[in-house]
């Protein structure tokens, strides 16, 4: 979790002690304002010193508690403000895939270049239908969240036509281990892989593969995308993390300028992928 993104938790933690402590009918106790939400005492407790992060309704309910409603909308106001960067899978899938779809959509169709570095499974954009269906379903079962698999699945195939639209440049480097990743059955990842063959040569395309036996400079480490010079977007199992500050995008795309020494492109990549193809039918 990021310094920031904490630092910032723990100061709405402090407002809301705040609050609590200057209540119009008199100071409440942790334990008398728990009793009133119905809450047990460890949730105040968490929520004061940041070690949880609180949703719209918590803060609605904390400031009615504490005879300050008017407050909520400030509180509303900070929280919004720092998961702006940090996106939790909670709140993001409660309404399902769709609407994260929609988001990536934008985001892509507003870059003119646009970098990729994954390591663990095929990026959206380069995505078959049911490789995607396999992913999102994959997805929703760890998150528990709301089953719009086929929605979900529209706007990832949408996305792909900025790859025709021309007027954006798509530079992606693939681990090897993704080509082989059984993430989806066999008969999938084999048209998955034959997906990511005919995109080699395309012109909005450049795509390079970095083979398990290249030397990398740096750990392969997680996916990220680099939109323009302006935003990173990474994933992590509890969040989506949205960085825009001009350090964190260097520094990444430092990272990606170092990964890329690695990877093969053209006649070379179709061979790694080939390879990986023939594996899932060895005779």
């Amino acid at each position: 979790m990021s310094t920031d993104y904490q630092k910032a938790r723990e100061a709405l933690g402090l407002r809301l002690r705040e609050l609590r402590l200057t209540a119009p009918d008199g100071q409440l106790t942790g334990t008398a304002l728990a009793r009133v939400l119905g809450w047990p005492n460890s949730r105040i407790s968490k929520l004061e010193l940041g070690k949880q992060t609180a949703t719209t309704d918590d803060l609605r309910q904390w400031a009615e508690a504490c005879g300050q409603s008017e407050a909520y909308e400030e509180l509303r106001a900070r929280l919004a403000g720092f998961e702006s960067h940090i996106r939790s899978w909670r709140r993001q899938l409660a309404s399902g895939h769709r609407p994260v779809q929609d988001a990536h959509n934008e985001a892509q169709a507003s870059s003119a270049v646009l970098r990729a570095w994954e390591s663990s499974w095929v990026v959206g954009v380069l995505q078959t239908p049911d490789y995607a269906r396999a992913v999102l379903a994959r997805s929703a079962e760890l998150h528990r969240s709301p089953r719009d698999i086929e929605a979900a699945v529209r706007a990832r195939m949408k996305r792909q036509e900025l790859l025709y639209s021309g007027g954006r440049k798509y530079q992606i480097l693939l681990w090897e281990p993704v080509l082989q990743s059984l993430i989806c059955p066999p008969s999938v990842l084999a048209v998955q892989l034959d997906r990511l063959s005919g995109v080699i040569g395309l012109d909005t395309v450049e795509l390079g593969i970095v083979p398990l036996t290249a030397s990398v400079k740096v750990p392969p480490g997680t996916g990220f995308w680099i939109y323009g010079e302006r935003q990173v977007v990474t994933e992590m199992w509890h969040a989506e993390m949205w960085l825009d500050d001009a350090e964190t995008v260097t520094l990444y795309g430092r990272v990606w300028d170092t990964l890329r020494e690695s990877a093969v492109y053209g006649a070379d990549a179709q061979n790694v992928i080939n390879a990986a193809r023939r594996s899932l039918n060895p005779r």
